[in-house]
């Protein structure tokens, strides 16, 4: 009886664990795909930031957003696998937004609200995934961003009541971009990150990281959304600017090019702080 109790015991402890690592491999998936999401991203902010930079300092040739980052990729040696790298993890970050969209336990209105903004996360990355695949695939960039947000709006101010729906667009932009320089100026981000992992040097370099580079990303999304509310109100689409042409408008205001060099700057700790959130962030 005490053995045939105490291999029944075993069995169970083994089928338990076989449950146990077929719940957890789906989980490591999606959790290897969110780290290698936060490493592109991070490799794109970087290289929009340098090229930012250099626009500061006086080169105007090379275009300070997504495809110039992706043409300065494609320019290295192994310059194509690199690309695809990348999309391999922007479709990463794309699934594993979309399975925090889908598999979002608890209810109420802020939970409702976390899903959606993921399942919105979701479908942007694989826009990025898709066009970075493209261009990989030696299809070319197409119109780049300045002229797609000038188009966007011109389609959009033809709708019925498009200035309205133009202008709250707009508004939207500059709401995303308060808030994320307010949660990275409260330093929110600390939450979603493993800090005990860390030393402290490294918890003090990661949070000049993130409070940097957060405000800067949100300095360029909220100067967007101006630029769209300006257009709204104009009804002229082409006020309406896109990352290269926002970040070069920081170069018009009273600090000059000097402005622009610090969001450029922040724009690549942001980018280190992407590599850091592959390391460190609870997934």
């Amino acid at each position: 009886m005490t053995s045939a109790h105490a291999h029944g015991r075993r069995g169970g402890a083994k089928r338990g664990g076989r449950r146990s690592a077929q719940r957890s491999a789906p989980r490591e998936t999606f959790t290897a795909a969110g780290r290698a999401g936060f490493m592109a991203r991070g490799v794109v902010y970087v290289l929009i930031g340098v090229l930012a930079a250099r626009i500061g300092l006086g080169d105007r040739g090379e275009q300070a957003d997504r495809q110039g980052a992706l043409g300065q990729v494609a320019a290295q040696p192994f310059g194509n696998v690199m690309l695809w790298t990348l999309v391999v993890g922007f479709v990463g970050m794309a699934l594993w937004r979309g399975s925090r969209a889908v598999r979002g336990k608890g209810g109420g209105a802020k939970q409702a609200g976390s899903r959606l903004l993921d399942a919105g996360r979701a479908v942007f990355y694989v826009s990025v995934g898709w066009g970075t695949a493209v261009y990989a695939a030696g299809q070319g960039q197409g119109a780049d961003g300045d002229a797609q947000s000038r188009d966007w709006t011109a389609k959009a101010l033809e709708l019925p009541y498009g200035q309205v729906i133009v202008g709250a667009a707009g508004c939207v932009l500059i709401g995303v971009g308060v808030v994320l320089a307010g949660r990275a100026g409260l330093r929110r981000f600390l939450r979603r990150l493993d800090t005990g992992a860390m030393s402290r040097r490294t918890k003090r370099a990661v949070t000049v990281l993130g409070v940097g580079g957060g405000v800067a990303r949100g300095a360029v999304f909220a100067a967007a959304g101006l630029f769209v509310v300006v257009a709204a109100v104009r009804f002229q689409p082409d006020e309406a600017k896109g990352v290269d042409e926002t970040l070069r408008s920081f170069a018009t205001t009273p600090a000059g090019p000097w402005l622009l060099i610090a969001v450029a700057f922040g724009l690549v700790l942001f980018g280190v702080f992407s590599f850091a959130s592959a390391r460190w962030r609870r997934l």
